[in-house]
């Protein structure tokens, strides 16, 4: 059974509400159809409520960093349909899911990895990236189901994100090479469009872009 994959994930750490609007809206026109905003931000609910209003229904809403089961139902609260975290917790996937919202637990090994998927995920954040490479994401894929998304987070840029692709990623979480504090609408807009285009040209050279056979 085949799945379109996930593609990229601006990471928003630091976003405020006053500036949410015009960042969203510059992501979205770079080609961005999913955001994550983590809720160790300035007021993340607002910022999240504020994307899901002004931003077109095929643009995923996301919360980022959850560890809690009470951060679930604040973010399904703001609008938000996906839940991001960077470990691996039963509990917050389970609840993620009876919320009716996409879940992407992060791993770092492949116990976590099978300890997320046991609990119902089917895409996983690997988390750090720069930590398990490429070669460790091959070896993952070799012994987890076949249908199970991976989406490296961690030092993603326009130089590595081709690699990645080219080794079976379903997508990537991209953070401070997109998006920090202080950074413009229009600056964010310009990164993100290189790495939508770096990341479609990657696609177009691999047989199979998805991981779901």
């Amino acid at each position: 059974m085949s799945r379109t994959p996930t593609g990229l994930i601006a990471i928003l750490r630091g976003l405020t509400p006053p500036e949410s609007e015009a960042i969203g809206q510059a992501l979205y026109a770079a080609g961005f159809r999913a955001l994550e905003v983590p809720v160790n931000s300035p007021h993340p609910y607002e910022s999240i409520r504020r994307l899901r209003e002004n931003l077109p229904e095929d643009c995923i809403i996301g919360a980022g960093t959850v560890l809690r089961t009470s951060d679930v139902e604040l973010a399904r609260a703001a609008g938000s349909n996906l839940v991001v975290s960077p470990n691996t917790n039963q509990e917050v996937i389970k609840a993620t899911l009876a919320a009716g919202m996409l879940s992407y637990p992060g791993a770092a090994t492949p116990t976590e990895a099978l300890a997320a998927i046991e609990a119902g995920a089917t895409s996983l954040k690997l988390f750090p990236a720069e930590t398990i490479g490429v070669s460790g994401m091959k070896a993952w894929r070799a012994v987890l189901p076949g249908d199970i998304e991976m989406l490296p987070v961690g030092g993603i840029d326009t130089e590595n994100l081709p690699v990645w692709a080219h080794a079976g990623a379903g997508g990537a979480g991209i953070g401070s090479t997109l998006y920090r504090p202080g950074r413009s609408a229009g600056e964010v807009g310009t990164r993100a469009a290189q790495l939508i285009a770096a990341w479609a040209a990657a696609k177009d050279q691999v047989p199979c872009a998805s991981n779901f056979p």
